[in-house]
């Protein structure tokens, strides 16, 4: 890799990066992106949202993803104590697609990046950004690759970094989020007994405790993805010196999940991310933009990660492609509030989860089907649909709901 000029450089090539990247290319804007990972590599971020298949399909890229065979998602399962509460994606409130997928990262994020070189994108794996300087007119990016340094100069940058938050950590933009400390212990098995029919596929949040859940999302090729969430102090406090040790013992706290997977054999040793809740302090600037996890990541609970990075992904690329086409962009209007908006609306539902509201709506019985419709369009990711009540007056509107569940249930009580 010489030193290169090119019209926009990417930093990373997971989904947000390569939805960039293919918007651009072909809008016939010469791109590059540097990827400091060698593909295939695992991350989580595996359970996508329906929103999200708006994003590849007007990109291109959406075809080749389709080919791959990964397990389809419909909807998804919440279980708590005795009690389930099934979504379905195609009972929502909002018009879209009612289905997605449940993906191993590891090929989902390489079937994207072998498509984009197949179009002609050049990404440079194995590839170290270590410094950016900013001038009128261009950029320049310092790379270390197999020890060698090279230098991009680029009219834009569009930071698809994700948890690598490489603007982020070199402008200093970092601030603590404003959700509450939760850490994650998470594998892979395969599973040896799969159940038949939809059991063996549906994705499912087992509740343990108010703030503690586990996921559980199979894939097609038969591995399946396991994880606990909680309080960062009380995954911190599981017993177990290694992550095989803690997460042995978590798996006896689930009483719906125990006997399926206590003989399995973990894919890898259980890994850990404390503190994942993370914010900047700006998403734009002079130059340069920054999408999907690398500004803003909330919580896994909604599986809104990869959707926020393909909208930001595009949504920035769009604006680019503008502002490289001499149109002017109102950054603060075009896309920082846009973003925040879909960004609020999730904050509202990671935080009302985890103080009970949302979880009192999910299991209050009997349900109401239109409510259940429109929040059930939140967690397919239509977050910027204003006409859904539960997006509008997102931020009262869980709250008001579980108070008359609470008043209901105090009646209840003393009509005993």
């Amino acid at each position: 890799m010489n030193n290169i000029d090119v019209d926009v450089l990417i930093i990373g090539s997971g989904p947000s990066g390569c939805v960039s990247a293919a918007y651009l290319h072909k809008k016939g804007i010469n791109v590059k992106i540097v990827e400091k990972a060698i593909f295939p590599r695992f991350v989580i971020g595996e359970s996508l949202l329906p929103k999200c298949m708006e994003h590849f399909e007007e990109v291109g890229l959406l075809e080749t993803l389709k080919k791959q065979n990964f397990e389809i998602k419909r909807g998804a399962r919440f279980i708590k104590n005795n009690q389930v509460c099934n979504f379905d994606f195609s009972k929502k409130f909002t018009e879209g697609w009612n289905w997605t997928w449940q993906v191993p990262r590891a090929d989902f994020d390489k079937t994207l990046t072998d498509e984009l070189e197949k179009k002609g994108v050049d990404i440079s794996f194995n590839t170290e950004v270590i410094n950016v300087s900013f001038y009128d007119e261009h950029t320049e990016t310092t790379l270390v690759k197999e020890g060698k340094t090279h230098t991009v100069k680029a009219k834009y940058i569009i930071d698809a970094s994700g948890y690598g938050k490489v603007l982020p950590r070199l402008l200093k933009l970092q601030t603590p989020s404003k959700l509450s400390n939760h850490s994650a212990i998470f594998t892979h098995i395969k599973e040896t007994n799969r159940p038949k029919g939809e059991e063996g596929t549906i994705i499912t949040f087992d509740i343990l405790d108010t703030k503690t859940w586990f996921w559980v999302i199979p894939f097609s090729n038969g591995v399946t993805s396991i994880g606990f969430v909680g309080t960062t102090e009380y995954i911190n406090s599981i017993e177990g010196e290694t992550g095989e040790e803690k997460m042995k013992n978590l798996l006896k706290t689930s009483k719906y999940y125990h006997d399926r997977f206590k003989n399995e054999q973990f894919l890898f040793p259980p890994k850990t991310i404390n503190n994942y809740a993370s914010s900047i302090t700006k998403m734009y600037g002079d130059k340069f933009v920054i999408t999907g996890n690398s500004a803003e990541f909330l919580d896994p609970v909604f599986s809104s990660g990869v959707t926020f990075a393909t909208e930001s992904g595009l949504l920035a690329a769009k604006l680019v492609y503008k502002e490289l086409s001499n149109t002017t962009v109102d950054w603060d209007t075009e896309y920082v509030a846009y973003m925040k908006n879909g960004i609020n609306v999730f904050s509202t539902y990671v935080k009302e989860w985890y103080n009970g509201n949302l979880q009192k709506l999910f299991f209050h019985e009997p349900e109401n089907p239109e409510i259940k419709r429109q929040i059930c369009a939140v967690l397919a990711g239509y977050v910027w649909d204003k006409e859904n009540p539960f997006v509008k007056k997102h931020n009262r509107l869980v709250k008001n709901l579980a108070y008359l569940i609470d008043m209901e249930n105090e009646q209840k009580k003393s009509e005993s």
